[in-house]
């Protein structure tokens, strides 16, 4: 088994090294791959030093699976050349999301969709992730109408710049800016770039992605996602209303029976997730349940997960063994 990741010296390249280690990931041989001008960097993985390479000597080595972390233009040049040799690649970007000829997975959802024909399979948006894992046992039982999400997302999920940013914000300095406008002790109601219908591209993502994973149309989504000054993970306001009602008491007892869901809804002792608690887990929390009083069947709920982690790296190193496991790769 030979594992390449692709933008292994970026944050989400690192945190997949990590979740590798974590989950005892079995492979023979690891590239650590990125672009030419970190080619040459080192790279200490479990106590091995790896010369990190280009893609071009990544291809020539005809890795299994390459987990890419690099960007989207990166993944749309350089995916097709790793599948053309025979690699399976699972992408972190969003270039081959939407893709009507590529899959879109999470894993406890619809990896059983996967096919050895699969070459290049997408990983949702972060947001999306741990929004579709909470809602999918709820779904399978009482169906879903309509979803509206307000997101609280880290700044994680821009990347190493938008940290420095908030950081040297908050020491005092002046930062080199990711952002159109200062982030900490502010929130910015903007996550990528704008649409013409108003909506940012992020908010389109988890509308359209929430639908391609769940392969239902009929699902109304409506999606308003906000920067905040925060590290460890995204935090979500979810309003979901079901085609039929519901019991809270089973609702809890549906998602505590989830797999990769841990329900933390103890209000009276301020048991609730949050992003502090849930930095460096794989899991999705799920919390501060209670029924919508303005209109029938709908439930509130509020979910964080760690962008990096389920969001991006344990999504990934998931997929990468549902392949293995099951014999696809």
């Amino acid at each position: 088994m030979k594992l390449a990741v692709v933008g292994a010296t970026g944050l989400v390249g690192s945190e997949i090294l990590e979740v590798l280690h974590e989950h005892q990931f079995q492979f023979d041989e690891l590239l650590l791959v990125a672009s030419e001008r970190s080619a040459g960097k080192k790279i200490t993985y479990q106590g091995k030093e790896h010369t990190v390479v280009g893609l071009k000597q990544a291809i020539s080595e005809k890795p299994d699976i390459a987990i890419f972390s690099a960007g989207g233009s990166t993944s749309l040049e350089w995916a097709p050349q790793f599948a053309a040799v025979g690699t399976v690649v699972i992408d972190n970007s969003s270039a081959w999301r939407m893709d009507p000829s590529k899959k879109l997975v999470v894993p406890e959802i619809n990896a059983s969709e996967l096919t050895k024909e699969d070459k290049i399979i997408a990983n949702p948006n972060c947001s999306t992730i741990q929004m579709v894992l909470a809602l999918d046992p709820l779904r399978k039982k009482y169906g879903i109408k309509r979803v509206v999400v307000s997101t609280y997302q880290s700044v994680t999920g821009t990347g190493k710049a938008a940290v420095d940013q908030m950081m040297a914000e908050r020491n005092g300095e002046t930062p080199e800016m990711v952002y159109p406008h200062k982030i900490d002790l502010n929130v910015l109601p903007h996550i990528d770039v704008f649409q013409e219908n108003g909506y940012t591209k992020e908010e389109m993502k988890m509308i359209k992605e929430t639908k391609k994973i769940f392969s239902d149309d009929s699902i109304q989504v409506t999606a308003t996602t906000v920067r905040i000054p925060t590290m460890g993970g995204h935090s979500e306001s979810v309003n979901v209303e079901f085609n039929n009602d519901f019991d809270l008491a089973e609702v809890r007892e549906l998602l505590s029976n989830a797999p990769g869901i841990v329900v933390q809804d103890d209000p009276a002792n301020n048991i609730y997730p949050m992003p502090l608690t849930a930095h460096k887990k794989d899991d999705v929390f799920v919390g501060r349940l209670r029924r919508d009083e303005s209109q029938p069947n709908t439930l509130n709920m509020w979910i964080v997960a760690d962008n990096l982690r389920k969001g991006a790296a344990t999504n990934a190193v998931q997929i990468a063994d549902y392949l293995i496991k099951k014999g696809l790769v």
